[in-house]
């Protein structure tokens, strides 16, 4: 039963210092996060953690507004927060006292009927104490002085923003129940394709509201078998903010990625790939979900013999971190071939979850190194002593060795492809821990 994370979100105008804190709340998380070719980072929402709470985190001055006026664009940051965040930091500046746009951003905070942190920035020293107490006059209690710069003060600001948030068990689906989610940048026809997944063959037909906010879930069944498909509400929103916004967009798929066990990576048949593609798939690989990639609109794509083999190799060429996920062509328009799709994200969701005796994994793995003995570094031999399954959703492997910094990359990825053909998993992210034997 997976617990959803509560979501913290910085507001503020610009210039009070929102990324730096931002930066140090996540730390280190952001830049040792495994780097994938071909990926880049929006640096705007990220996990952390709080004495043992995970949360999620979202620095709203990284969510671009184009180029709406000064004022406009503070008002649609602090929407977006409002609608997403369990708990609002409402960030102003202590050097500058309170000024007109911070008393903006608290009218529309005060309608968000939602706990409010305010934490003054720029307080680098004691002697600066004093300029806090002006900010009572914001109407938000007790100000947290705090300094981005020196990292002082976050301690306490994290223990009032966790005070507000309850751990709360959201799912209430069975084991057996696959939630599957569907991504992508706008008008590649996600909700088309739920309507023709569902057709008239919805046994249940309520829309659950939604566990997280706003977002609905569509249980259905089909050949005995329970799925629940996770909107990813920014399907729904009908705001000029939510459409004109790539990054808002992606915040959308992560929340739904979270609560997914198989997530389905839709691409444009008639457009093709482009680099928010990339990146939303990204993301999905880094939470190790299990993955589908499914282009849609393929009715539209004139095609002869070679047009599907030609899509493909460009699609594994773009998305070399994701050789494991399977691909099916389908058009949720005509209805051609959407029936190949259920099957799919089942023998995911069953690869995503399976688990491997320990005496096979070693036969295989000994039947790997006798065809491809381990490398030697500097005159040291790789030994691998043993390797047992510690986890699934995604599948992970330990593997005991003689030294770790023997392990290289391509040898560990030999070892997986070699788990991956003998176990046949598909649609799922492996992982190899090297551990040096104690």
């Amino acid at each position: 039963m997976r617990m959803a994370k509560p979501v913290i979100a910085i507001v503020g105008r610009p210039n009070v210092g929102k990324s730096t804190i931002f930066n140090r709340i996540v730390g280190e998380r952001i830049s040792i996060v495994e780097d994938i070719p071909g990926v880049t980072r929006d640096r705007i929402y990220s996990s952390a953690e709080w004495l043992n709470h995970d949360f999620n985190i979202i620095d709203t001055g990284g969510i671009d507004i184009g180029d709406e006026p000064f004022l406009e664009q503070i008002r649609q940051q602090a929407e977006i927060a409002i609608d997403e965040a369990d708990v609002i930091i409402f960030m102003t500046n202590g050097r500058e006292g309170v000024t007109s746009a911070d008393e903006e951003v608290a009218k529309i905070l005060y309608k968000a009927k939602k706990p409010v942190v305010l934490a003054v920035n720029k307080i680098d020293n004691p002697e600066m104490q004093e300029q806090i107490y002006d900010f009572y006059a914001l109407g938000f209690g007790e100000p947290f002085p705090i300094s981005g710069s020196h990292g002082l003060g976050l301690g306490d600001l994290l223990d009032e923003a966790m005070s507000h948030v309850s751990k709360r068990d959201e799912e209430s689906y069975d084991e057996d129940v696959i939630k599957f989610s569907l991504i992508g940048r706008p008008n590649v026809g996600k909700s088309s394709l739920v309507n023709a997944l569902l057709g008239e063959e919805r046994v249940i037909v309520s829309n659950v509201a939604g566990t997280t906010r706003d977002a609905v879930d569509t249980p259905y069944v089909k050949d005995g078998q329970e799925y629940v498909i996770i909107d990813t509400a920014g399907m729904r929103k009908r705001g000029k903010v939510y459409e004109s916004t790539e990054k808002y967009s992606v915040l959308r798929a992560l929340r739904a990625i979270e609560r997914s066990d198989v997530v389905l990576v839709v691409l444009d048949g008639e457009e093709g790939i482009i680099e928010q593609d990339k990146r939303i798939a990204g993301y999905a690989h880094e939470a190790g979900r299990a993955i589908v990639i499914v282009v849609n609109k393929w009715d539209a794509v004139e095609k002869d013999d070679k047009t599907m083999k030609k899509f493909e190799e460009k699609i594994r060429d773009h998305f070399q971190f994701l050789d494991y996920a399977p691909i099916v062509f389908l058009s949720a328009k005509t209805k051609q071939r959407t029936h190949t799709l259920l099957p799919m994200i089942n023998e995911a969701c069953d690869s995503h979850s399976l688990r491997v005796p320990t005496n096979v994994l070693n036969d295989v793995i000994t039947d790997a190194i006798a065809m491809n003995p381990t490398p030697t570094h500097n005159g040291q031999r790789l030994r691998v002593y043993y390797a047992t399954q510690v986890a699934v959703k995604p599948p992970a492997f330990v593997v005991f060795v003689n030294d770790e910094e023997l392990m290289h990359f391509s040898y560990s990825r030999f070892l997986e492809n070699r788990i991956r053909d003998a176990f046949g998993f598909v649609g799922t992210p492996i992982k190899i821990i090297p551990r040096a034997r104690s």
